[in-house]
């Protein structure tokens, strides 16, 4: 199962968060660090997708994958703060190169791919976690916020940070 782990994540994240940046920069010739703080962004990011996989791979029992996913729903972790906090980590890894190198093309590249992974969640992800795990992904889903959480008083109902 880790070689399938390590394919999955070469071949998904690997591709759409490393290489397609890495290859735009370089055939854009902007190749220079301009805002050393956009690798805060980077490096969280990268922290959390690594994160994310370990779960993916010692509590669910699978892989990123489509083709392995996980047997188990995983919420340990930060899938415990949102219910897709892989795809938030690869969208902060590309904001994360669009600011270091100051690169607009990366930022419309990293809106593209935020949006794309909103319709395959709505469209297809949940749809099928749902039929899968039934109750336990109800449960999961009512508890915690599909992106980020938002803190809201309980007396008002207002968002307080």
């Amino acid at each position: 199962m880790f070689a399938r782990a390590l394919l999955a994540f070469l071949a998904l994240p690997g591709v759409v968060a490393f290489a397609v940046p890495v290859a735009w920069l370089y055939s854009s010739g902007n190749r220079t660090l301009v805002h050393p703080l956009g690798l805060v962004p980077l490096i969280v990011g990268i922290a959390a997708l690594f994160w994310c996989v370990r779960d993916f791979y010692v509590s669910g029992r699978g892989t990123l994958a489509p083709w392995a996913p996980p047997t188990n729903l995983v919420v340990v972790g930060l899938y415990r703060y949102s219910r897709n906090p892989m795809y938030l980590a690869v969208t902060l890894i590309l904001i994360g190169w669009a600011i270091a190198f100051a690169s607009r093309g990366l930022l419309v590249y990293a809106a593209a791919v935020a949006i794309a992974f909103h319709l395959r969640v709505v469209l297809a992800e949940e749809p099928w976690l749902a039929q899968r795990h039934g109750t336990a992904w109800q449960e999961y889903s009512q508890r915690v916020p599909r992106w980020l959480a938002v803190r809201r008083s309980r007396a008002t109902g207002s968002s307080s940070g």
